[in-house]
């Protein structure tokens, strides 16, 4: 590729996340030795050399996905999406064999519709490797190969690559949820709001499929969240190094180890979750360890010197408020005893 890449000229890189979650994804991010973070909404910039950005996307617990910027420029209208599209040397990242897809987002823009500019960008693309190869990758909007993020404001775009080839909730564990299961990444969130270190028993009384209780053990055990993956979008940049990724994982790995039995344990009413839950910590390393009990939580035994986590029902639909009033108040009667 004759120009370097956004990202190769200063490694800045960008960790999408949830709201209200960027202090929490900054402070995950220079755990892991990041030069320096700036939070945005929805997402944290941030600087890192090639082996801790590979890092980041495999161990990041909190981040939604990690974005490498390819290209940005100005776009003031639908023919500078379409022209710069057309001239970036798209072959270096993609060819015909793999598929693509496009997500964008355009605010504050000549552009103002984030599908049309989406399609406009993917139509640059297809005609690029037609005029060179005859023929053009195919689109998946389901599973790709490539996911691309278009992001237009201002009249200014960025092109980038999901580096981490899907969401970084999809840990691999989940094999089975419950109704409305909590999202991988806000449970890691609140295991580490919670401050707990492993000193203290873990419980959550109310563990549906199980995503708090695998969370803190992913935690614990020094997992790497991504520890299930099989590929990472950024194996299709140009200067992926095949050796220093696997040093990355190597090393992550080596920290994994083993908690003691019934340091992590969980609880609910219904049998048929508590059977989810099983399966999905089957999957990882002790989650044979962690203990799962068929109770409802108003007749579980005092917890003394625990660490309780909790998901409770919040979704109100008709006729259930008066019967959600009711269970937080006897929640917080049960956490006071």
């Amino acid at each position: 590729m004759r120009d370097k890449l956004e990202y190769q000229k200063d490694g800045w890189y960008f960790a999408q996340c949830g709201r209200d979650l960027e202090t929490l994804v900054a402070e995950e991010l220079q755990d892991m030795q990041v030069q320096q973070v700036k939070t945005v909404r929805a997402g944290v910039h941030f600087q890192a050399e090639q082996e801790v950005f590979y890092r980041v996307n495999y161990c990041s617990r909190i981040a939604s996905r990690i974005l490498a910027p390819l290209v940005t420029f100005r776009c003031a209208s639908e023919n500078d999406l379409y022209k710069k599209g057309y001239n970036f040397e798209w072959e270096k990242i993609l060819d015909t064999a793999h598929t693509f897809a496009i997500v964008s987002h355009v605010s504050n823009s000549a552009i103002t519709h984030s599908q049309y500019a989406a399609l406009k960008l993917k139509d640059a693309i297809a005609d690029r490797f037609r005029a060179k190869y005859g023929k053009r990758p195919s689109v998946d909007r389901e599973n790709p190969h490539i996911l691309l993020h278009l992001n237009v404001q201002d009249n200014r775009a960025i092109i980038s690559l999901d580096a981490s080839g899907g969401p970084l909730y999809r840990r691999g564990y989940r094999m089975q949820g419950g109704e409305a299961p909590m999202q991988e990444t806000l449970a890691a969130a609140i295991i580490r709001l919670s401050g707990w270190e492993g000193k203290l028993l873990l419980y959550d009384p109310m563990c549906g499929s199980g995503t708090l209780l695998a969370e803190a053990l992913l935690h614990a055990c020094h997992i790497p969240s991504c520890f299930r993956r099989q590929y990472f979008g950024f194996e299709r940049l140009p200067d992926y190094d095949l050796t220093l990724w696997r040093k990355v994982k190597k090393n992550s790995d080596s920290l994994i180890c083993e908690i003691p039995d019934d340091l992590i344990a969980g609880s609910d009413i219904e049998p048929s979750v508590l059977k989810m839950a099983s399966a999905n910590l089957s999957l990882i390393t002790s989650g044979e360890k962690v203990k799962l009990i068929q109770c409802d939580f108003r007749q579980l035994p005092e917890l003394k010197n625990y660490c309780i986590v909790c998901n409770l029902p919040y979704g109100v639909r008709q006729g259930e408020k008066e019967a959600l009033k009711l269970l937080y108040k006897e929640f917080g009667d049960f956490l006071k005893r």
